[in-house]
């Protein structure tokens, strides 16, 4: 996704008045669909507009490709839609439906509780059990709290890799400290960027939390961009990806 695009996105809840500091209610479970390992993260807010109370990301641990999830809050009871490809991920995700989101054909339904959840996904005549266990969870939305280890696993990718934000609750406030790259073919980390931010500003801009690292591709080159909180309407530093050195540098 562009970041023109999410730049839009951000001076939209602007001028509605529904972006606001301290909005995010981030849950992390680790736990298993059917046979498969696999890791989700859901953020609850009062409306990310068309109805919608919840945004997360899942993906299996074998693949390490994220997949943005949206859906309904009922009680204790999550209907939660998976995004097949960029197309819906604008209308839905980006744009906004102007009628409300039918969250009752989602295929991932859960029933949490304060340890983790338990539910379904639906898959044509496939039913596979979904069992998670919380891990981790942040709150900015009173007294800043962190419990565990926090890691955003971002909507953002690229063929080769997946984008995590190590968030932590510093002197300053909660902010993302580092942001790790991961192979997809391995899981494992290669390359951790770290933020010298003593304000304390990156990954705290956009109201998804999972939109604050975006991919582009400029001049054929895999551009990934942080968003940082602060000067107004906030601003980006963009990472570019070294062929040689396999890493991602900052853009200069």
């Amino acid at each position: 996704m562009g970041k023109l695009l999410v730049s839009a996105l951000f001076c939209v809840l602007l001028l509605t008045g529904e972006a606001v500091a301290g909005w995010y209610q981030v849950e992390n479970y680790e736990g298993t669909i059917g046979p498969d390992p696999v890791h989700l993260s859901l953020q609850r807010y009062d409306s990310f507009g068309s109805g919608i109370t919840v945004e997360g990301t899942y993906f299996r641990d074998t693949e390490q490709r994220p997949t943005a999830l949206y859906g309904t809050v009922n009680g204790t009871k999550i209907s939660l839609c998976e995004i097949a490809d960029d197309k819906e991920f604008y209308r839905v995700m980006v744009m906004g439906s102007k009628t409300p989101v039918d969250t009752a054909g989602c295929p991932i339904v859960l029933d949490v509780n304060a340890d983790g959840a338990t539910g379904s996904l639906s898959k044509g005549a496939d039913r596979l059990p979904v069992i998670l266990k919380k891990v981790a969870s942040l709150d900015d939305t009173g007294d800043a709290k962190i419990v565990g280890t926090v890691e955003i696993p971002f909507w953002a990718e690229t063929a080769a890799d997946r984008f995590a934000g190590v968030y932590a609750n510093t002197s300053a406030s909660i902010c993302m400290t580092k942001m790790q790259v991961i192979k997809k073919s391995t899981g494992k980390v290669v390359q951790q960027i770290r933020f010298d931010d003593d304000d304390c500003n990156a990954g705290m801009l956009m109201t998804p939390i999972y939109m604050n690292v975006q991919k582009s591709v400029e001049h054929g080159k895999d551009v990934v961009s942080v968003n940082f909180r602060g000067g107004g309407a906030g601003y980006t530093t963009d990472y570019v990806f070294n062929r040689a050195t396999k890493k991602y540098q900052k853009k200069k």
